[in-house]
């Protein structure tokens, strides 16, 4: 319990490393399989995903702070409300969103170029912050600037508390000073959610096609909205802001990546638009690259709803079936060279069962390639003018609701030599 407590991804390894790709652990009252075999992972997301639920530890204790919302819900309120928002991350909505992923990275640029000569700057915050944009006009087509940072950081600071609980021994109904700060944060995260969602009702709301917009239009009411609201900070947020900083990492420390980024930047004239998407595929498989090493949803957890057969083993009806995505993108049977950053695995790589950096199946996450528009957009308009160096070794991982470095990421974001810069 120690080393689960200390490092759940590490543990998770170890025991796919020592067990094979199909491990029972010995916990009481409930089965608990622990997956890495890509048939077996296609079988429980993909092939027979319905006979799979989330009622897991994992989704509960999220649901402490969204409410039984896309992330942990299930069932046929899932399903209603997937075909609602859906609309919002069709490719008429990304082709909105992409302008406000272009102003974030001009964010993070300015930003650098503000801190004094020599000064690092502190990536993870500063994606989080060049990444509210994106969040207020994603989720209700508005200028969030009053309310989006507040609601980021008090979802945040609830979600770190939720990971405190999850790792305490008291149990969860006992009133501690913990649990009143929790029910303290989600009643700041309720009322900045009734701001929103009201100033967005006072609108029109014909033809949205912003998540609050389109959840108004549908005639959800306002805890479903609340609900929807919160996951998407914590699943397109917190993710992306995620993602963007190892990506930034992985580059600072791969001069040849990054050589091979400004070169293919190099043909843009000006900051890219979503028309330049397609015309950077380096870069896309930079962010797939960095998403295989640090996937932010770095565990999928799911409940056998009835017997099923895995991989050749019998699965009973309530096992606990573990997937991590960071042990699976790792495996060295199914990676060449797993541990190191080759972003050319990705170039016109087909379909890969063992690569599920959102998920899979009908449970893939809605906001896919929206994330991944974004965070080309964001990187490539940072990147055509700055160029990114380490400040010291790799960071250690904590393994929260996302993927985070430990103690922040400081990295040296300075402008690139005038004569190389279009």
């Amino acid at each position: 319990m120690p080393r689960i407590l200390r490092a759940p991804h590490l543990f998770l390894t170890d025991v796919g490393a020592r067990h094979g790709p199909l491990a029972a652990i010995p916990l009481p009252r409930t089965p608990v399989l622990v997956l890495a075999d890509p048939a077996g992972v296609r079988r429980v997301l993909v092939d027979n995903a319905r006979a799979y639920g989330k009622a897991t530890v994992q989704y509960s204790a999220l649901a402490t702070v969204t409410g039984p919302g896309l992330l942990a819900g299930d069932g046929t309120r899932w399903r209603t409300h997937r075909r609602v928002v859906q609309p919002a991350f069709h490719h008429g909505g990304l082709r909105d969103v992409a302008g406000h992923a272009v102003h974030a990275g001009r964010q993070l640029a300015a930003e650098a170029d503000a801190l004094p000569a020599g000064t690092p700057l502190e990536v993870l915050a500063a994606t989080s912050r060049a990444g509210l944009e994106v969040v207020g006009h994603t989720l209700a087509a508005a200028d969030l600037s009053r309310d989006a940072p507040a609601l980021v950081e008090a979802v945040g600071r609830a979600l770190e508390l939720v990971v405190r609980r999850a790792a305490s021994p008291v149990p969860a109904t006992w009133p501690t000073p913990a649990r009143r700060r929790l029910a303290r944060e989600v009643a700041a995260v309720d009322a900045i959610c009734a701001r929103i969602v009201t100033d967005r009702a006072a609108r029109s709301v014909e033809d949205p096609r912003d998540l609050v917009g389109l959840m108004l239009a549908a005639g959800m009411d306002d805890r479903q909205i609340r609900d929807e609201l919160v996951t998407f900070v914590v699943a397109g947020h917190e993710t992306v802001a995620s993602s963007l900083t190892w990506t930034l990492d992985l580059l600072s420390r791969n001069p040849s990546a990054l050589a091979a980024v400004h070169d293919e930047l190099a043909g843009l004239d000006a900051d890219p638009t979503w028309d330049d998407v397609p015309r950077l595929p380096y870069l896309r498989a930079c962010v797939d690259e960095a998403l295989r090493l640090y996937p932010p949803a770095w565990v999928i957890t799911r409940r056998a709803l009835a017997d099923d057969v895995v991989a050749g083993t019998a699965v009973p009806a309530g096992t606990l079936v573990i997937v991590c995505t960071w042990a699976l993108h790792r495996d060295g049977s199914l990676w060449e060279a797993p541990g190191e950053f080759r972003p050319e695995r990705f170039l016109g790589a087909e379909r890969r069962d063992h690569y599920v950096p959102f998920g899979a199946g009908p449970r893939l996450c809605i906001g896919r390639d929206l994330a991944l528009v974004e965070e080309v957009l964001v990187l490539a308009t940072l990147l055509r003018t700055h160029t990114v160096r380490p400040v010291g070794p790799p960071p250690r991982v904590d393994a929260l609701v996302t993927l985070r470095p430990r103690g922040g990421l400081p990295l040296h974001v300075t402008r690139r030599c005038a004569d190389r810069v279009v």
